[in-house]
């Protein structure tokens, strides 16, 4: 029976691409599953024989592992070069777009916290 290995909502392409060359590298039988139209499935990679998944899983949490070292060596990397995305420098490339979310942000905190405002003045 297909056993579920991995969600791919959220997961992106290359990592996608990534687990299934690994489990194809050590022949383990595996089928991806696309997308729901509208969202309410993500897709994911699916054993054919439930009997591989302890094998695959522990595949799978060593790259994960691998990946996520790599992840925070290349940030490291990016900070120490100043290439590494802040919000001041998105604030820079983007200032109207900034802007805009800024003042949405106000606009929905006066909105939440206008009625606790109303009631401290009619006492």
């Amino acid at each position: 029976m297909p056993r579920l290995l991995m969600n791919l909502r959220n997961v992106p392409e290359d990592e996608a691409e990534e687990v299934e060359g690994l489990m194809a590298d050590h022949e383990i039988v595996h089928y991806r599953t696309p997308p729901g139209p509208f969202g309410i499935t993500a897709g994911g990679i699916w054993l054919r024989n439930e009997a591989d998944y302890s094998r695959a899983r522990a595949l799978l949490d060593d790259y994960q592992a691998a990946r996520l070292e790599r992840s925070r060596a290349e940030l490291a990397q990016a900070r120490q070069e100043g290439r590494a995305e802040t919000w001041w420098s998105l604030a820079r490339r983007q200032p109207v777009k900034t802007l805009v979310y800024l003042l949405l942000a106000v606009f929905i905190l006066m909105v939440l916290f206008a009625p606790v405002l109303q009631l401290g003045r009619s006492g």
